[in-house]
């Protein structure tokens, strides 16, 4: 295997970047390609030193909420065809599990997320960076279905979290970052024109 390209999707929360990130994988599993999914989430940093109440607290729409060296070590190792113990990350008690997942490499590595492409020490290891760019509002509604039906949150406790983190970071740090992607991607992640265009590149710089 040659070395593996790193394909990294970014986006609001929200904005489709996983739907999106299925459909790719889809689509290059039909040309018989491996691919290897990474979520940035899994590298929120463990919080076993604060207490549980506590957690809910931090802002985990900030850069600072991830370890974003740890990832950065993994797709250095992935590069050169190692495995990796791939954290797992628990949303209702916002900290990873004692667990890891040893993950193997592959020919193709996508990395999903919403702070990547404000991680320059990252840009390194990425071989195309991709920013799915969907309005506010909608994003919104998505996480507001996600959050409360597989994350078990309230309606109000994802409205405050909105206004108070979600919505600023976003300004701040989100939105800014799109100017470092290769290829902005509307209409989220059912954007089958730029999928097939995405993944014929992918199938031309990559031997499998």
């Amino acid at each position: 295997m040659s070395k593996p390209i790193i394909l990294a999707i970014s986006g609001a929360s929200g904005s489709g970047k996983s739907l999106f990130t299925q459909n790719l994988r889809l689509k290059l599993e039909k040309y018989e390609r491996d691919v290897l999914v990474l979520q940035e989430d899994h590298y929120y940093k463990s919080q076993d030193h604060i207490p549980l109440e506590k957690r809910a607290s931090t802002n985990y729409d900030h850069p600072d909420a991830f370890e974003h060296d740890l990832l950065q070590k993994h797709l250095i190792a992935l590069c050169a065809k190692k495995t990796i113990n791939y954290p797992v990350y628990c949303y209702k008690t916002h900290t990873r599990l004692k667990e890891s997942e040893k993950i193997k490499s592959a020919p193709i590595i996508i990395v999903e997320g919403i702070m990547l492409l404000t991680q320059i020490q990252l840009f390194e290891q990425f071989d195309f960076k991709v920013f799915v760019d969907t309005p506010l509002d909608v994003c919104l509604m998505r996480r507001m279905l996600r959050d409360t039906q597989e994350r078990g949150r309230t309606l109000a406790s994802v409205a405050t979290q909105y206004e108070k983190t979600v919505k600023p970071m976003y300004h701040k740090f989100i939105d800014p970052s799109k100017t470092f992607a290769d290829l902005i991607v509307p209409h989220g992640g059912e954007n089958f024109l730029a999928v097939d265009a995405l993944s014929a590149y992918l199938l031309k710089h990559n031997n499998g």
